[in-house]
């Protein structure tokens, strides 16, 4: 069980808190601020259909090196199982709360124990998300318990051990896309990745009485290798662009592809991890599941030889994956992209 943390958002929510508690409110430059947001139609995140073979290959490579954010759509996952598993994420957070906390996480198992719980960070003075989750650790399969997972919720288990199983094929295509997008062998990314390990998180952000003061996720960009994200249709995740934030509306059976800071690394800064943030409202309550596909802590990541050259010098150090997890971890995500630790000087 989750103890000696701040109460459940969810719980704050319902009591119904005029007032954000302060360990929630954000310094004034990391709001957001929606007058600051570029119209609604001017900038948008690319859409690549994946069934399109002869176009496939362009249209990611624009996306990766223009954004690191795209939606895939005819990715080959069924939308009844993308439904499904928001379902039961629903499921889950609108049950009691005695029965969500019979799941809690263990502080005991670290920072990112798996379970229940609503803060992910080590240290203690950050400012909190306005945000609930449920992770789950689903590959490999030798750290996949579903006895961890609810069993109050019909056929929940089965619908997370099918949706990791969609995810894994999903993220090992488009990392075969991405390498052939960089003239690499297809497996290259794959194989520098190693042994994927996969956590599905699921966040639930409630209804904000100060929306304008709070994030629900702040700004970062993931650690690993790949994200594949599906949200409901309430909206609230934003991609930082050329330096404004452009909100990423909810396309109906697609998936988000994020790419991440090993990525980034492998790439040599050819495809930039994107920066991102989850916003709240005051209104509607917000879903989204995460699919994390990354490295081994044991694996080594480094750039690919391939695309380094006179012109395009190595820009990042090598680094063991486990320690750039654990400095995450310790700082957290600060508002910028640790990546940038392991720059070079040119």
């Amino acid at each position: 069980m989750e103890t000696a943390v701040a109460p459940r958002v969810q719980a704050l929510a319902d009591a119904g808190v005029p007032h954000l508690p302060t360990q929630y409110i954000q310094p004034p430059d990391l709001r957001a601020d929606p007058s600051h947001r570029p119209p609604s139609l001017s900038l948008s995140v690319p859409v690549v259909d994946l069934s399109a073979a002869a176009t496939t290959t362009d249209a990611v490579r624009r996306a990766c090196a223009e954004w690191g954010a795209f939606h895939v759509v005819n990715h080959g996952v069924p939308p009844g199982l993308l439904d499904a598993m928001r379902g039961a994420g629903l499921a889950f957070f609108r049950a009691p709360m005695a029965e969500k906390l019979r799941f809690g996480c263990d502080p005991a198992r670290g920072a990112a124990a798996e379970g229940y719980g609503s803060r992910m960070l080590a240290n203690d003075d950050s400012v909190l998300d306005w945000r609930d989750y449920f992770d789950h650790h689903t590959l490999p399969e030798s750290r996949r318990d579903p006895a961890r997972w609810p069993d109050f919720v019909p056929g929940y288990r089965d619908t997370v051990v099918k949706y990791s199983n969609s995810m894994k094929v999903l993220a090992e295509r488009l990392l075969c896309i991405i390498s052939e997008s960089l003239n690499l062998p297809p497996s290259y990314l794959q194989e520098a990745v190693g042994e994927a390990y996969q956590n599905i998180t699921i966040s639930y952000y409630s209804p904000c009485p100060q929306p304008d003061l709070a994030l629900g996720l702040q700004s970062h960009s993931d650690f690993g290798a790949i994200t594949l994200l599906i949200q409901d249709d309430v909206g609230g995740l934003e991609v930082l662009k050329d330096g404004m934030w452009i909100l990423v509306p909810p396309l109906p059976d697609a998936i988000l592809v994020i790419l991440s800071d090993q990525t980034e690394i492998m790439t040599n800064g050819r495809y930039k991890s994107a920066v991102h943030r989850a916003v709240v409202n005051a209104e509607r309550a917000r879903l989204s599941v995460a699919a994390f596909y990354d490295p081994s802590k044991s694996q080594k990541i480094c750039t690919a030889p391939q695309l380094v050259s006179r012109d395009h010098p190595q820009k990042y150090r090598e680094v063991i994956y486990g320690d750039y997890v654990s400095s995450w971890y310790r700082k957290g995500p600060e508002g910028k992209r640790n990546i940038d630790a392991l720059l070079i000087e040119q």
